[in-house]
């Protein structure tokens, strides 16, 4: 069987992955798949189940035993039937995925489950390794980045209101979480050679889509005016 489209889009956090990877999808009739949110929520369910996140000796055990699936409709991550999506936005979700997400146990077990979910093609993912190890042969990769003030600002306006971090504390959360995800010895995020970077600094989200489209359009992908 052909295997439909796969569309990978990689970048670190604060420069829109999510909302341009929906719009994207939604655009060319795709499924979306976050795989960020996958390593929240698994990083909450082994929190809840009384796992330390930071023992990769745990963690393996834990990751053995789980039980993942996928809602299509939602696109939410469903772990031993649970469903987490009201919580993996949450400072502590992403604080512990921060520690969790760089444990070997868990790349393996989520980047296995995301190969599977896009093994038939059909789906724009979004993640910080997707365009280099989950789908090296994904038909387009981009890599979105921006400056790190640019990203720090719409952190923290994303989330005033609900935490009382200060633009300061935002910052260095964002450097330091760079700082993990790029010297991580498994999946380090850095963009595919064969990835189009796109600044989304001074862009809107719907021009930050529409030079993706652009880029399927020129890849042969959809027909003009699609």
């Amino acid at each position: 069987m052909k295997r439909g489209l796969v569309i990978a889009l990689d970048g670190p956090s604060g420069v829109g992955k999510t909302t341009v990877s929906r719009l994207l999808a939604e655009r060319l009739n795709l499924k979306y798949i976050n795989t960020g949110a996958m390593y929240r929520a698994l990083a909450l369910a082994a929190d809840e189940a009384g796992v330390n996140v930071a023992d990769e000796e745990a963690l393996e055990g834990f990751c053995k035993t789980v039980d993942l699936g996928f809602d299509d409709a939602s696109g939410n991550i469903i772990i031993d039937r649970k469903d987490y999506s009201k919580d993996i936005r949450t400072q502590r979700a992403g604080t512990l995925a921060s520690v969790s997400s760089a444990k070997r146990p868990v790349r393996e077990l989520l980047v296995k489950f995301q190969r599977t979910l896009g093994e038939r093609g059909g789906v724009v993912m979004e993640g910080r390794d997707i365009g280099t190890v989950v789908f090296p042969d994904a038909d387009m990769k981009f890599f979105l980045d921006a400056s790190h003030e640019v990203r720090a600002q719409r952190r923290h306006l994303e989330i005033e209101g609900k935490a009382k971090d200060t633009k300061e504390a935002v910052s260095a959360e964002i450097q330091e979480r760079d700082k993990r995800d790029s010297e991580r010895k498994n999946s380090p995020l850095k963009k595919a050679d064969d990835a189009v970077y796109i600044d989304t600094g001074g862009l809107t989200i719907e021009e930050v889509v529409q030079k993706a489209l652009d880029e399927v359009e020129k890849a042969g992908f959809i027909k003009e005016g699609k």
